[in-house]
């Protein structure tokens, strides 16, 4: 376990950083990284830890801000537009206006996003000890990270953590399962604890991902039946019967389309709460889901007793 950083540790390091600018898909390469120099170098562990923690939770922060500064300027420019609408004024030219407005606020939270991975990754380069604002220190203290000894990372806290981070990488739609399944694939045989949240993370996600796109595929379904009923070719009316069934279809088909979609964010929700307890040293199990993937594991092997209150994370 080397302390001086060697030019393998720099490119992990960098490389895991710089994966950020994928936005979800490079979220597999810090844990490759992990898992290739965990025993190896504790500064490209420690920095690769770093990276996934800032692909996960610095997304989810990140998507939720955009999400708000968007609501909030529409909430903004829908009033603005009635009231010079209401007074005669040039309507147009204020849509346009906001347009810009919106799309100068979407380019600065998207520079904000990677200004930092990329300030990690130069100065991972160059060998310095990069610490993420607000999450870096406390990641540290976590793994009993210290950058002047050889004392090795807490094991038991780094598995946490990467499991942690793929609960929490279910707001990166689909993406997002390349976290887990990785973790699964490299340190499943190792750890068992890392092996169960893995799967049951794995499949947690997938069914989520699979309500997204089944409400998408009703919603279209809706659609082409609307469009099959009322005749491509207009060889039937839209107020005849066969019309109004076509519309009442859609209308079921949309119905059911936005039932899954409100769905969709407690599963996110879940997901987040499920990374929290991990990391607070809990051996959390989904609703239902846990037990069914516990039960499968225990055929082949035991899973390690929980490790409720094990020092988990201090937040």
């Amino acid at each position: 376990m080397t302390t001086t950083p060697s030019t393998e540790d720099r490119i992990w390091a960098a490389l895991s950083h710089l994966s950020a600018l994928a936005f979800g898909f490079g979220i597999l390469l810090p844990v490759v990284g992990w898992s290739d120099q965990r025993r190896k170098s504790k500064y490209a562990s420690f920095q690769c830890l770093q990276a996934l923690g800032y692909q996960s939770l610095g997304y989810t922060v990140w998507i939720l801000l955009t999400l708000l500064v968007i609501i909030a300027l529409l909430f903004i420019m829908i009033p603005a537009i009635s009231i010079a609408d209401f007074n005669g004024g040039d309507v147009d030219s204020i849509i346009g206006t906001w347009m810009i407005v919106i799309f100068i606020a979407m380019f600065g939270l998207m520079g904000l996003y990677v200004i930092f991975p990329v300030m990690a990754a130069i100065s991972s380069a160059l060998g310095r000890d990069y610490r993420y604002p607000m999450m870096g220190n406390r990641l540290a203290r976590y793994l009993g990270y210290d950058s002047t000894n050889e004392e090795r990372l807490n094991e038991d806290h780094e598995d946490r953590w990467v499991a942690a981070m793929g609960h929490f990488s279910i707001i990166i739609a689909l993406w997002g399962m390349l976290a887990p399944l990785t973790a699964l694939l490299l340190q499943g045989k190792r750890s068992l604890f890392l092996k169960f949240q893995s799967i049951q993370t794995l499949v947690y996600q997938a069914i989520a991902t699979i309500l997204y796109f089944g409400a998408g595929f009703v919603y279209l379904f809706g659609i082409f039946l609307l469009a099959a009923i009322m005749g491509i070719a207009g060889n039937l009316q839209s107020g005849s019967t066969a019309g109004m069934l076509g519309f009442i279809i859609f209308i079921i088909a949309s119905l059911i389309a936005i039932a899954i979609i409100l769905l969709i964010p407690l599963f996110h929700i879940l997901g987040q709460y499920a990374g929290y307890r991990v990391l607070k040293g809990d051996d959390y199990h989904y609703p239902v889901l846990g037990k069914l993937v516990e039960k499968s594991i225990s055929r082949k092997t035991s899973l390690p007793e929980s490790t409720a209150g094990d020092g988990g994370l201090s937040l």
